[in-house]
This record gives structure tokens, C-alpha cells and sequence, in this order.
């Protein structure tokens, strides 16, 4: 059976680390606490309206995970709202970010990083003219 669409992704993470990749994502990507199941490893949902997008779990101490590395992974996206005020948040919070327009689609798009490296990115529907 193919797959049906992007149910979420999970970032793992030392405590502290954790902690401020959940208020970047409320506070730059404007996502939301939301339940989590009672699972024995400590961590966050975070979501985007209904859905739990983002599952944020405690990384055990004597795993290894490494921020700002390379590999194949280059950004989640979100789709998202009001680019002036959006870039104006990120303007806010000091996050540098970049923009771009989806040739032939009009789609605006911010790019930036989170506080592990992993990078982001927020779409905005073409202006209607």
C-alpha cells in the first residue's frame, strides 16, 4: 500500500537542547503544546492546528546526536500564513532567514534554521491579484 501523506517528524535531542527547540517552533514557526501519550521517554507534541507535526523526545545520555551536521536531510515545510508578519516575528527574534518564489507557482517561501541546524521552511500562497 503506498503512503497516504506525512503524518509528522521527530527530533531527538538532549534535555536542555529539547527545551529550546520547543520554543523555537511556537515561538518562530508559531506551532503548539498540545497531548502526547505517556510514553516512557520524556518529550513534546507540538502541532500545527490538529495534527501533532512535530515530536520533539529526550535522547538518552549516552546517545549521540549531532547537531549542525551534514547528511541528506535539508528542511521540513509548513505551509503557513501572512509572510509580512511571519518574516516580522522572525525579524523579532533575531532569526536570519532567506527568501524565495516558487517559479511559475508564485508561492513565497522563508527559509532558516532551528536551534539544532535543522532547516525550515515556510510557504505562503501566491498573492491573488
Amino acid at each position: 500500500m503506498p503512503a497516504l501523506g506525512l503524518d509528522h517528524y521527530n527530533l531527538r535531542a538532549p534535555r536542555a537542547l529539547l527545551d529550546e527547540l520547543r520554543a523555537f517552533y511556537i515561538a518562530a514557526v508559531g506551532l503548539a503544546d498540545g497531548p502526547r501519550p505517556p510514553f516512557a521517554r520524556f518529550g513534546y507534541w507540538l502541532y500545527a492546528g490538529t495534527e501533532p507535526v512535530l515530536h520533539l523526545t529526550e535522547a538518552s545520555p549516552d546517545e549521540m546526536r549531532i547537531t549542525h551536521a551534514g547528511g541528506t536531510f535539508d528542511h521540513v515545510a509548513f505551509r503557513a500564513t501572512d509572510l509580512a508578519a511571519m518574516a516580522a516575528q522572525l525579524d523579532a527574534l533575531g532569526i536570519a532567514y532567506q527568501q524565495a518564489v516558487v517559479p511559475g507557482s508564485g508561492v513565497r517561501q522563508l527559509f532558516f534554521l532551528d536551534p539544532a541546524g535543522n532547516g525550515v521552511e515556510l510557504n505562503f500562497a501566491a498573492p491573488t491579484e
